[in-house]
């Protein structure tokens, strides 16, 4: 989830493949019987496109004495994509919204100005055992963008547009991929596609997209002669179109899109090209000058102490 404290990744071992620019695991931190493996962003590489931040939930069975409860925190200048594969999870936010949030189904919320939210376990699936598997990415907002309204936008997954041909199968969660476009809009152009290669299948990668970048979650991939198992991120080099290939067939996600064109600042929930005004929004949180969570007012997460 978008508070879960997490490690910073680490570059992976060196490689011949010529068409990574960067390979990064992923530091995994376990969360009371729940991992997470966060691969942005990285002392080498802060981001890919817009997406600053990039975190793998799970795959992971809760029991029953167990629940994901993350209390109200805020959010500036970016815009959360939580995308699942498996299990629920009950959002609530400032603006009032409260809905449970379904596998397959992206959640886009901007975040802008400041927004607060809390991500939960639904109350139908406490007390007994339960599965929950799944990614949140944080997308930076451009610069003319950093400050809008918040807005909370949910796309469910019968209305993303599905791709099946010659033993590739998936979705476009966001943006256009093998001319098909999902209808998720986004402050920039975004990269994002949830796809599956049947064993001996390949996929071609096209250089249309400024930055990208591949996380394998399950299999291995083979470009330019290299295999890459699961839990690898992935840096494609920009300019050229790329083949990914694999033989016992594999799950990974694309994601990328064009360059912000300027450094962003990121600190605890916070993203900005400022870093005043990042200052302004701790100090905000810690006065208690940001919106409640209707249904959710009795916690909250305190600002870190560093």
């Amino acid at each position: 989830m978008s508070f879960f404290p997490g490690n910073d990744p680490k570059p992976g071992d060196a490689f011949a493949c010529d068409a990574i620019e960067l390979m990064v695991i992923p530091s995994a931190r376990d969360i009371g019987g729940f991992e997470v493996r966060r691969a942005l962003p990285t002392a080498r590489r802060r981001l890919v496109g817009p997406f600053i931040f990039f975190d793998r939930m799970g795959p992971a069975i809760l029991r029953a004495d167990q629940a994901i409860d993350v209390r109200p925190h805020p959010h500036i200048g970016l815009a959360t994509v939580t995308y699942l594969f498996d299990g629920r999870i009950r959002h609530r936010d400032s603006l009032g919204t409260e809905m449970v949030i379904e596998p397959g189904d992206v959640n886009l919320m901007t975040a802008g100005r400041g927004i607060v939210h809390s991500e939960r376990s639904p109350e139908e699936t406490r007390g007994h055992p339960s599965s929950l598997s799944g990614l949140q990415t944080w997308l930076a907002l451009p610069d003319d963008g950093e400050e809008v309204a918040p807005v909370f936008e949910n796309t469910p997954m019968d209305a993303l547009p599905e791709i099946d041909a010659d033993g590739v199968t998936g979705r476009i969660v966001i943006g256009a991929f093998e001319g098909v476009k999902s209808p998720v809009r986004t402050a920039s152009e975004t990269l994002y596609a949830d796809l599956r290669l049947a064993p001996g299948a390949s996929v071609r990668i096209p250089s249309d997209a400024e930055e990208r970048a591949l996380y394998v979650l399950d299999g291995t991939v083979i470009i330019s002669g290299d295999r890459f198992p699961a839990d690898r991120l992935l840096v494609l080099r920009p300019g050229d179109e790329i083949i990914v290939s694999s033989e016992e067939g594999a799950h990974f996600m694309l994601f990328g899109g064009a360059s912000l064109g300027s450094p962003r600042h990121i600190w605890w929930n916070f993203v900005s090209s400022s870093k005043e005004r990042i200052e302004q929004a701790k100090e905000e949180w810690r006065t208690g000058r940001f919106d409640i969570v209707p249904g959710d007012e009795e916690e909250f997460i305190p600002l870190p102490e560093a």
